[in-house]
């Protein structure tokens, strides 16, 4: 309401510019033939103003940071330059055309200062009203994401549910490697790459979190196979990785870097079962062990029932004796006591 109640005001303050525009006071204030086509043209780059800004409601601080500045750079520049030229024109009995080079000097210093910014906002980037010296991501801490978890599909699920709110970063080497495995020859291979696509636009045209895509790569990624790539840019960012991977999950911890594991956080929303309790279960496979037999909850949890081999494809009522719980998943082990 407060962006409306401004634009309103901008526009009746251009109206107000434009009556003044045609009817300035004075011997000097120019004259228009057609005053009134002046009137309509700055009316009209008002509206135009309004419908750019109202068009674009997600602006990024730091890319119009780096706009400002590059400006102002740019000028500063121009004007040293400015100063040490105009001796050699004056020497040179080219005064006339000072205005000119400098014009000229000017917007290539601007476009220049400002495409500089731009690209290396990352790592050097400038905060409006505070100038901020920085090498990583300020603010809320970014999300990485890894080949693994995009495939996965559950994290714009969970993205969806409001529980992730800091910018998720997909890497440029973890999307080339996406569209590697979507190109695969193998049938497999190549729907689940098409698949993690899939999923990664429906992460960009979703309004829960932003999507970026990260270019720069640090000297120290050169080389690296793409987990350890992934692993040193969480740490360049102070980011975390998230991922379903657990060897990944594994390194990530050894350097030092935060890992949210979708497996991790499936398994603390799965049904808790302590020693002693009792469920009912259907006993799909012998087990590995003499006497083992396996079966599998409605979420996925495998239990392992011993006294069920002679079970099989039967439905049996177990006591639960332990569970173990990894990173790789949840298993239940419990003791065969009936048939239901």
């Amino acid at each position: 309401m407060l962006l409306w109640i401004l634009r309103g005001v901008f526009l009746l303050a251009a109206v107000g510019v434009g009556f003044a525009v045609i009817n300035a006071p004075g011997d000097d204030a120019p004259s228009f033939t057609y005053p009134w086509m002046v009137f309509v043209a700055i009316v009209t780059i008002s509206v135009v103003i309004i419908g750019f800004d109202a068009a674009t409601p997600r602006k990024r601080i730091d890319v119009i940071s780096c706009v400002y500045f590059g400006i102002l750079i740019g000028l500063f520049l121009t004007w040293i330059v400015g100063l040490s030229i105009e001796p050699h024109m004056t020497q040179f009995q080219m005064t006339k055309y000072t205005y000119s080079v400098r014009l000229v000097v000017g917007v290539m210093f601007c476009y220049f200062c400002i495409s500089m910014l731009v690209q290396t906002r990352d790592d050097f980037r400038f905060i409006i009203p505070y100038v901020e010296f920085s090498k990583e991501i300020k603010g809320v801490k970014p999300y990485l994401l890894d080949t693994s978890v995009v495939i996965d599909g559950r994290i714009a699920d969970l993205v969806e549910t409001g529980v992730f709110d800091n910018t998720l970063v997909m890497p440029r080497f973890i999307l080339s490697e996406l569209q590697a495995i979507a190109d695969s020859s193998d049938k497999m291979r190549r729907s689940r790459g098409r698949r993690g696509l899939d999923i990664l636009n429906r992460l960009r045209t979703g309004d829960a979190v932003e999507l970026t895509i990260h270019d720069r790569e640090t000297p120290e990624m050169a080389g690296q196979p793409v987990d350890m790539k992934l692993v040193l840019l969480a740490k360049h960012l102070s980011g975390k990785v998230v991922t379903g991977d657990y060897n990944l999950n594994k390194v990530a911890k050894i350097h030092g870097v935060a890992v949210i594991n979708l497996n991790d956080i499936a398994n603390s929303l799965k049904p808790v079962y302590l020693p002693g309790e009792h469920l009912d279960v259907r006993i799909v496979k012998p087990g590995e062990e003499q006497g083992q037999g396996v079966g599998y909850l409605d979420d996925g949890t495998m239990i392992v029932v011993e006294g069920g081999r002679d079970h099989v494809n039967q439905n049996v009522h177990i006591a639960v004796t332990s569970v173990l719980q990894t990173s790789a998943g949840r298993m239940i082990f419990g003791k065969y006591e009936s048939n239901e």
